[in-house]
Parts: structure tokens; C-alpha cells; sequence
């Protein structure tokens, strides 16, 4: 029997919007959720315990990151990647697919592997399908993304088709590859901005037994009504009881967009990445804290916030940046995260009420952003 199980408990009836629960054997991941990053093995600047007191129930690592450094094998003598840094809730981890498109100046995509050159100091990788897998089971996640081949755009129908063929192909391999029943699989559908190819690669990587479906290649630069639209081609084709985790998104109204066409997972450096450099997140809009306009504000960045930052003024927060000081960083990160968690908590309540296009309205009115483009249902 798996130990991997998604639970659809509600479906709103005004947009595709689900609310979930993903079991996993180190816990429940409640959904529409969103997963801080923590790419080599630490969410940058801020404890365990702190990410675990912004509400966060999983975590994501980089398959290729940790492979370097300290190196799989390391992590795997070190009890695993849950020992290694504390985090006793479920872990995801990406397959290295990302870093095909993020370093493609110094790699080479063949059909049996791609071949990079370390970013770190120059060394020859070769990252196959089973590779990929091998490292992940090594590392111990819970959950191990298969090795996609992600293309930037925008490039021709040919280029893109090839690369969504061979992802499909790929995915099957690492699927043949796996060798852990405690380690669920997620398989990525590719194809670019084109429906018809994410439709075909969807229904094929449907009928695999994976436990988990994600929508890789978006958030690379089209605009964000294009992301929409492909998302809304793709998720009905994707298994109905599975979870589906749109990859590297993104700003609090991506989130919400997408929950509307029927996303449940989320990840993205933005609120930790934004909080180093002085932004918080707030229901009217982003706030930024190094400018003049803040220095004698008495008033907490968001009242209604129960994270560290919100204790303090933002008068007091700025001085931090303005000052150099490693708190203003730490405490924005971690109020990014806590904003991101009651985010998606609100969302989940808008679902089981049956308001979430409602409540998808009223945040955009709050963030100031278009009222035009209700949700695809």
C-alpha cells in the first residue's frame, strides 16, 4: 500500500479552486499550500524552528545544489536531509531540471543526459534521469521530481516539442529507476506556451503511475496571462485525485490565479528573496521598508500579523537596513513567509465556504491589482 495519499476534501463551485490534504510519511501537507525554498538544505537566513512558526508544513531542496555541496553521499551519511537540517515535516525535492534552463551557457542536453559544468568551480557533471533519482533517494525526501528538459522561451514548435517528447520519456526512466516506496514521484508536464503539446504531454505522463503532477516551464519571463492560460489547458487533464504543483511561483497573485484553475502546491525564493531586500508583503500591497517615507512610522508593517517583525515598528525595521544590521533581513524574511502561509490558510477557508472567486477579488482590490480577469472555471 502507498504512503502517499491526496485527500480532495472541497471543491468551490465558482472557479476549479480544490482544498486538500497530501499524506506523507512525515505528515500532512495541507492544500492549496505553499513550500518555502530551501535549495541547499537551510531556507536562507532563518532557523528550522522559524520556518516551522511561519506555518509552513513541507520544504523544497535542489537536487543539483546539494549534489555539489556537501554532495549526496555526505547528506545521506549525515542521516539524510531531514536529520541534516532539522526539519522533521515532509520534503520535496527539484530534480535539477531547472538548472538545464538556468545554466544553459555551460551545458549540453543529449538524449541519455545533460552535462553541465559546476557554477562552483568548473567540474563536469553528467546528470542522467536515474542519476537524478539516485541522488533524491540518497537525500531522502519525500517527494522526488523526476529530470525534465526545460527550454527558454520563446523558441520554435519543434524545440519545444522535442524537449516536452524527451521529458516524457525521462520521466518514465526515473520512474524505472525508483527503488524507495517511502519516496513519492512527481512527474513535470513541459511544452511551452503551446496548449495542445501540454495537453498531450499531461495525458501522457497521466497514464503513469506517478503520485504527484507539476507544471514545469512557466515563470520564466511570459506574461503572467500566459502562465494562466496554460495552466488552465493543462489541469484538467491531470489526474483528479493527485496533487498538481505548479513550479517556481510566485507573487500573491500568482498563487491565487492559479488555485482558481486547480493548483495546490506552490514554491518560489520570492518572499524570502524580497524580504533580504527590505520588501514585505501586506493584504495593501508591498511595502518598502528602506525608504525615507517609513523612518518615524510607529506603526507595525500588518496589525493583524503574529510573525517577530510585526512586533517591532516599521520605523525600527528600517533603521535595521539602513544600518546594515542581519535582523532587518532575518525578521522580513520571516514575515514574507508567515504572509505567504496565512495566505494560502484564507485561501483554503474561501474554498470550504464556497467564496473563493470572492475572495480572489477582494485581495486583488487590496494588492491594486486588475479586477478584469475573473478566474477560468
Amino acid at each position: 500500500m502507498s504512503q502517499f495519499e491526496f485527500k480532495l476534501k472541497h471543491r468551490d463551485a465558482t472557479s476549479a479552486a480544490r482544498r486538500g490534504v497530501f499524506l506523507t510519511p512525515h505528515g500532512p501537507v495541507q492544500t492549496p499550500g505553499f513550500m518555502p525554498v530551501g535549495t541547499q538544505g537551510t531556507v536562507k537566513g532563518i532557523t528550522i524552528d522559524q520556518v516551522s512558526a511561519t506555518g509552513a508544513d513541507m520544504i523544497l531542496g535542489n537536487t543539483y545544489h546539494l549534489a555539489l555541496r556537501p554532495g549526496h553521499e555526505t547528506v545521506r551519511k549525515l542521516g539524510g536531509l531531514h536529520a541534516m537540517c532539522g526539519w522533521q515535516g515532509p520534503i520535496l525535492t527539484d530534480s535539477g531540471g531547472f538548472q538545464i534552463f538556468s545554466l544553459k551557457a555551460i551545458n549540453q542536453i543529449t538524449e541519455q543526459e545533460a552535462t553541465f559544468r559546476s557554477h562552483i568551480d568548473g567540474t563536469i557533471i553528467r546528470l542522467t534521469p536515474e542519476h537524478s533519482i539516485e541522488i533524491q533517494e540518497a537525500l531522502g525526501s519525500d517527494v522526488a521530481m523526476v529530470l525534465d528538459h526545460v527550454i527558454a522561451l520563446p523558441a520554435s514548435h519543434d524545440e519545444v516539442e522535442d524537449a516536452m517528447a524527451r521529458s516524457i520519456r525521462w520521466a518514465k526512466r526515473c520512474l524505472e529507476a525508483s527503488n524507495r516506496d517511502d519516496q513519492a514521484k512527481f512527474a513535470i508536464v513541459q511544452g511551452g506556451l503551446d496548449s495542445e503539446l501540454r495537453t498531450q504531454c499531461a495525458r501522457e505522463l497521466a497514464a503513469m503511475d506517478f503520485n504527484g503532477y507539476a507544471v514545469g516551464g512557466l515563470s520564466v519571463g511570459e506574461a503572467p496571462s500566459e502562465m494562466y492560460r496554460i495552466t488552465a489547458a493543462t489541469c484538467p487533464h491531470l489526474p483528479e485525485h493527485k496533487p498538481r504543483y505548479l513550479m517556481g511561483v510566485g507573487r500573491p497573485v500568482d498563487l491565487l490565479e492559479s488555485i482558481a484553475r486547480g493548483i495546490d502546491l506552490f514554491d518560489c525564493v520570492m518572499p524570502t528573496r524580497n524580504g533580504r531586500n527590505g520588501l514585505a508583503f501586506t493584504d495593501t500591497g508591498k511595502l518598502k521598508l528602506r525608504n525615507a517615507i517609513h523612518r518615524e512610522d510607529t506603526r507595525p508593517i500588518d496589525e493583524n500579523c503574529p510573525c517577530p517583525a510585526c512586533k517591532h515598528s516599521r520605523g525600527y525595521i528600517r533603521h535595521l537596513f539602513v544600518s546594515g544590521e542581519m535582523l532587518g533581513p532575518i525578521l522580513l524574511s520571516i514575515h514574507n513567509l508567515t504572509y505567504y502561509q496565512r495566505l494560502m490558510t484564507d485561501a483554503r477557508k474561501a474554498i470550504e465556504s464556497q467564496r473563493f472567486t470572492e475572495f480572489l477579488l477582494e485581495k486583488k482590490q487590496g494588492w491594486g491589482e486588475d479586477q478584469k480577469s475573473p478566474p477560468a472555471t
